[in-house]
């Protein structure tokens, strides 16, 4: 415990302090971190606290950056169209889960997964959207006087939107609700039968955990000022479940921990592949076969994930150390 009032002071202070030192390029991946981060918070949610399987959180990504790109193109405030974006997430996320939420199991995830194909083919093909140009020249965002002018503002505001994200969850999970979702987890049957509604809980979650990733949309588009289909592909929604599973499923730090280190590896993968004299083939070949390892290294050793082995480690050594 006095450990955790230790580290979550000095995390936030570090986080803050990291964009102040920290040059371009660098700065974009901490921002690509900090927006996996959101998304991966609500996949945990979603998989480790409720039991429910979503192979389409890149959708509700997709839905939040086109509702906020679509609005600011039309000469709304960006400011209107980030506070659109998971609200748009999160009705799109209640409209599909009527149906799709009756489903169990790998028959959910293949599910999600033909929501997220279905939606990056209509992206492509309807004109409002962009077609497979996409939506180009997405006006910055800003908020009354202030206007985020370079990627400085835009890890601020990534990492604020994040704070959020994870104070909404612990709240949550600290609720009656929370307790609830955890008992729908551990058996839907026996949820049923204490007297949790639990259709209405599994689409409540659902909706939340597009909520946030609709958030981190609205970000990405004002950040890159440009969406198109490719910028969500399939492997993204399967990126974040890997983030999700390696930091710790059912825990609000491990999601960030999770998403710190996958995305840390994909971009040092990435400058591996496109050294001197690697193949063309290399990044696409490199990023899945390393998805499958640490995930077969994260299963074989460490089934809980990284933070939670790191709390039984630390729980081992305080008796040690006090005798």
């Amino acid at each position: 415990m006095m450990l955790g009032r230790v580290a979550v002071p000095l995390a936030a202070a570090v986080t803050l302090a990291l964009p102040a030192v920290l040059d371009d390029s660098a700065l974009a991946v901490y921002v690509l971190l900090g927006l996996a981060a959101m998304v991966t918070v609500g996949v945990s949610l979603l998989m480790g606290y409720a039991g429910q399987v979503s192979l389409g959180q890149g959708a509700f990504y997709g839905v939040g950056a086109y509702t906020a790109a679509l609005l600011a193109l039309n000469g709304l405030p960006p400011l209107l169209g980030l506070l659109a974006a998971p609200v748009a997430a999160a009705a799109f996320a209640l409209v599909v889960g009527l149906p799709l939420l009756r489903l169990r199991g790998h028959h959910l995830a293949f599910a999600t997964l033909a929501m997220q194909l279905i939606l990056l083919s209509l992206a492509g093909q309807l004109d409002f959207t962009g077609g497979d140009i996409g939506l180009q020249a997405i006006p910055p965002f800003s908020a009354w006087s202030f206007e985020a002018g370079g990627v400085t503002a835009y890890a601020y505001l990534t990492w604020a939107g994040l704070a959020l994200v994870m104070l909404v969850t612990r709240n949550v999970i600290a609720s009656r609700p929370g307790r609830a979702l955890r008992a729908l987890a551990t058996s839907e049957t026996a949820a049923a039968s204490s007297g949790i509604p639990v259709g209405r809980y599994k689409l409540a979650v659902l909706a939340l955990s597009a909520a946030f990733a609709g958030l981190a949309g609205g970000i990405y588009c004002f950040y890159t000022g440009y969406v198109a289909p490719g910028s969500f592909p399939v492997l993204i929604s399967i990126q974040y479940i890997v983030m999700a599973v390696v930091g710790g499923l059912g825990t609000i730090w491990g999601a960030v921990v999770g998403a710190a280190a996958i995305t840390l590896l994909v971009q040092g993968l990435d400058r591996l592949a496109n050294l001197p004299g690697m193949p063309s083939y290399a990044p696409g070949v490199l990023s899945y076969a390393v998805y499958a390892l640490v995930l077969i290294a994260v299963v074989l050793f460490l089934p809980n994930g990284l933070v939670p082995a790191i709390r039984r480690l630390l729980s081992r050594e305080r008796p040690a150390k006090t005798r």
